[in-house]
Parts: C-alpha cells; sequence; structure tokens
C-alpha cells in the first residue's frame, strides 16, 4: 500500500489496484466524547460549520503531524475503508513525506502508521516518489528537476541515478496562498471569509501569471463585513487576487533559483534541456508554468496528473521494489 499523507489529502494506492481513496486529511471529532464523527470529505464540508462541542481538524500543518492521535485515527480509518473495513492485513507500506523534515517527524509518520496496523512502514521523499509518478527516468544518470507544490510544503530537487542531488524544501505553499486571499479580503475589502471560500476563489478565479482568462475571471463572494458585522457580497477580478498571491509565489520561484543555482553544471545542461517538472495540488494553479518559465528561462512543464504524482510514485516503488528500494529515506518494522 502506497500512501501519500498530504497536508490537504491523503490518497491511497494498493498494488495490482492503483489509486483506491483520494480524500482531503480533515478528521471531525466530537470533543465531549472524544470520538470521530466523521473522516475525508464529509469532515471536510464541516470545517467553519460545527456547533461548539464538534471541531473540524487537519491533523497535518506543513506537511508534518501536528496532532498526533486524531492523524493516526485518520491513517487507521482510511486503511480501514481501503480493506473494506477490516484491519490491515499488507505487510508493507510507502508513504510519501516532505524532504525538509526532521527525525522526530518521521519517526511520528512511521509510528503513526505502524499504530494504524501496518507491520512494515518505508518512507520516501515527497520529490522522489513526486518525480517517479511523473515519469521521469530518475534511474538513468541525467540531471531531472521536480517542483512538488503541495498543500503544506513545496519540494524541489534536482535528481539523478535515484539519488537526490540538491533539495530544498519551503513551507510556503497551497495553504499560504489560501491564506493570503484571506488576508486581502480582510484588509482591502473589511471582509472576514472562511478556508472553504478562500480555496473556492484561488481555484476558480486565481492565478500566477497573466492569462487571456483574466478579463473573465470575476467572482462574487459572501463573508461578513468587519464594521457592521453583517453578511455582505464583494465582486472580486483575478487580477486582484494574482495580485495578493504575488508574496508567497515569490518564495516558491526564490526556492527554484536557488536550487539551479547550486545544482552542478553537468545536470543544469541536462535541465535546460529536459526542462523543470512541477507536480502537486499547487500545479493546477493557472499559469505557474509561465511564471517559472518566466524567471528561471527554462522550459516548465506540469505533470499529467499533478495531484497524484506523490501517490503513483510509492505505488510504482511497491510494484518495482527491488529495482527502486535505494530511493526510500527510512524504514519501519520487520522484513
Amino acid at each position: 500500500m502506497g500512501i501519500d499523507l498530504g497536508t490537504a489529502n491523503t490518497l491511497v494506492y494498493v498494488s495490482g489496484k492503483g489509486i483506491v481513496l483520494q480524500e482531503p486529511s480533515v478528521v471531525a471529532i466530537d470533543q465531549n466524547k472524544k470520538i470521530a464523527l466523521a473522516v475525508g470529505e464529509e469532515a471536510k464540508k464541516m470545517l467553519g460549520r460545527t456547533p461548539g462541542n464538534v471541531i473540524a481538524l487537519r491533523p497535518l500543518r506543513d506537511g508534518v503531524i501536528a496532532d498526533f492521535d486524531t492523524a493516526e485515527l485518520m491513517l487507521k480509518h482510511f486503511i480501514q475503508r481501503v480493506n473494506g473495513g477490516k484491519s490491515l492485513i499488507s505487510p508493507r507500506i510507502v508513504i510519501g513525506i516532505p524532504s525538509g523534515v526532521t527525525g522526530v517527524e518521521r519517526r511520528a509518520v512511521m509510528d503513526a502508521a505502524a499504530q494504524a496496523g501496518a507491520r512494515e512502514v518505508y518512507l520516501i521523499d515527497e520529490p522522489m516518489a513526486a518525480a517517479i509518478g511523473a515519469g521521469l527516468p530518475i534511474s538513468e544518470a541525467t540531471g531531472n528537476m521536480i517542483v512538488d507544490i503541495g498543500g503544506g510544503t513545496t519540494e524541489v530537487a534536482v535528481l539523478s541515478f535515484q539519488g537526490t542531488v540538491i533539495s530544498e524544501s519551503v513551507r510556503i505553499a497551497g495553504d499560504e496562498l489560501t491564506e493570503s486571499i484571506i488576508m486581502h479580503l480582510k484588509r482591502v475589502h473589511n471582509l472576514v471569509i472562511g478556508e472553504w471560500t478562500a480555496e473556492d476563489i484561488k481555484i476558480r478565479i486565481g492565478s500566477a501569471y497573466p492569462t487571456d482568462y483574466d478579463k473573465d475571471a470575476i467572482m462574487e463572494v459572501r463573508g461578513i463585513h468587519l464594521l457592521s458585522g453583517l453578511p455582505r457580497t464583494v465582486t472580486l477580478k483575478g487580477a486582484e487576487i494574482r495580485e495578493c498571491m504575488l508574496e508567497p509565489l515569490g518564495v516558491i520561484i526564490e526556492a527554484v533559483k536557488r536550487t539551479l543555482e547550486r545544482t552542478p553544471p553537468e545536470l543544469a545542461s541536462d535541465i535546460i534541456d529536459r526542462g523543470i517538472m512541477i507536480a502537486g495540488g499547487g500545479a493546477l494553479i493557472r499559469g505557474i508554468d509561465t511564471l517559472i518559465s518566466h524567471e528561471t528561462g527554462i522550459v516548465t512543464h506540469i505533470a499529467a496528473d499533478p495531484l497524484c504524482c506523490v501517490v503513483l510514485g510509492t505505488g510504482r516503488v511497491l510494484e518495482n521494489f527491488e529495482q527502486l528500494e535505494r530511493v526510500l529515506s527510512g524504514r519501519y518494522g520487520n522484513s
């Protein structure tokens, strides 16, 4: 079983079946009874809409486990759901994690999976998993550059011959883009909106670079007016949303540039020939490939299925374990 334990979404790949689960990483908990009321899509619908005794939590923040017990509960629920309600019988799980996490954070992920019923847990760095899932030839001695923009972290890496040559992980990604929209509406329009609404704005009219779509990118947004405390509607344009996302996007671009500057000349030459590959949910922001290409001067491609690259990569490692075992970065349990 391969798992992409993401800040925003968790995906599960089962050997021989493919991707069998794709759900938001959210758990709704009854604080009085200390039990989970809903997990995944059902729980996400409750974000910002629950009574006082029910709290909808995201157990992962910035790509790492922020709430261990809730993360374990969520993992256990997803694994059992995949197994048709039964406990885990699969001996091997490969989990994708950000490359910049600490040893303690790595251990927390392995412990959560072990507590959820796994007998053997392997970790793989997300950029490596995303590159494998995107179909990059990581086993060859040529330079491949991947930019994986997730919910909590952006991973930039140069890979060659089943190894990571240079990597950088910044805890600025989709969540910060969403947060920048919330702050902009509060500051400029005196309007308070929730995370769900901000995410919807980002998807519908957000962009990273001016496009032809901009002139039609208009959206009406409802929220609470700060001064009157009453509901109010404002009309937003795509250019305004792009402007407010410039700061977090700039951090991502700087991470890409820093990685390129540190890349050995031979590998840099390969990257100029092959281009940069973007994966993760952030790859779906309009014009992100054009922005990176414009800032670096290197042609930039978006993976065929950016949201699923990491979990597809974990699945390919499982199915070709002997050939790809070298790409794994951590192990727990008995063989």
